[in-house]
This record gives structure tokens, sequence and C-alpha cells, in this order.
């Protein structure tokens, strides 16, 4: 009978998975700004060298979770700095949430006015912080060169405005599987 119980419990919670699948999350505006945007960021993305060729180094990684409802970045992974964001859809928004080694989660949301080739993200609060003070993770974008170019800058905050020595800018390069 426990093996019954087991086995139709599974049977829901693939139904109900398989429904989640057909209902797709609210879309953005004309501009494309949408978690499918950011679904093609999915992999493995290195810095670019002065030279423009990819290095070893690896930056972030994307990936798909929570059934297709949101992409998880992993920030300097297995570095002592690493930290994760996690994008999904907010009813027609875009939205990020950062959870930064500094111990506060910054949460973002896309400027829908943006270009094309970018998503601009912008404060929408967050907790652990006071964005009045304390320093945090406040604005960034991710920008493209083309799929497997991009430029990905970040700009932290402290008493309110910009901190010049906690801003970062990168060129990545999508790593190719061997």
């Amino acid at each position: 009978m426990r093996n019954f119980v087991w086995a139709g419990v599974a049977w829901a919670v693939v139904a109900v998975g398989a429904r989640a699948e057909d209902k797709k999350p609210a879309g953005g505006d004309d501009k494309g700004v949408s978690l499918a945007k950011v679904k093609k960021l999915i992999g493995t993305w290195v810095a670019e060298d002065d030279k423009g060729q990819p290095t070893e180094t690896v930056v972030s990684v994307f990936k798909l979770t929570a059934a297709g409802s949101a992409v998880q970045e992993t920030i300097f992974p297995g570095q002592p700095h690493e930290m994760v964001s996690v994008y999904h859809m907010d009813g027609k928004d875009l939205v990020m949430t950062h959870y930064c080694a500094a111990g506060n989660q910054p949460k973002m949301k896309v400027d829908p006015k943006g270009k094309d080739n970018e998503l601009k993200f912008v404060f929408a609060g967050g907790s652990n912080l006071d964005p009045a003070k304390d320093m945090h993770m406040h604005e960034g974008s991710i920008s493209w060169t083309d799929d497997d170019h991009i430029v990905w800058s970040w700009q932290g905050y402290m008493d309110g405005k910009p901190v010049k020595d906690h801003a970062i800018s990168m060129k990545l390069v999508r790593k190719k599987a061997k």
C-alpha cells in the first residue's frame, strides 16, 4: 500500500510539472525583456584576455533550475567569494536576487527601456541591507556582443552612492565544449 501511495505522489508531481511547463511565465515587453533572454546565457563563461581570447578563468556559470522557471548564475564558482544570482519573472518583470558574499541579498529589476542587446538591472530592494548606508550591489548590466560574447558589469553602492572600487566590468566568452 505504501508503494502505491508513493507512486501516486510521484505521478502527481510529474503531472503538475507538465502543466507548469504548459503555462509559460508572463513574457515582458515588446523588446523581449523576459526570462528567455537570460536562458540564452546558459553555459560557462570565462574571462576574455586583452587580445580578445578566452582564458581558463571561469567567471560565471548559468544553469536552468526550478523546472525551467528560473536561471541560476554562480559567480566565481569554487572561489572563497563565490556568489549566486537567481533570475526569474515576477509578473511581467524580469527580476534578479543576488546572494552576495557580503551577506546581503539585493533584488534588481530589468529596466524595460533598455537596449535590445542589453539587460540593465536597477535596484528594487533587498534583505539584510539598508541601501542608504550599507555596501551592496545596486545596479548592473549584461550586454551581448553576440551569442558567445557578453560584457558583464555591476556597481556596488555605499552611503547611497556608487563606490569606485566596487565596480566590475568584464568581457566574457562562452566556454566551448571540447
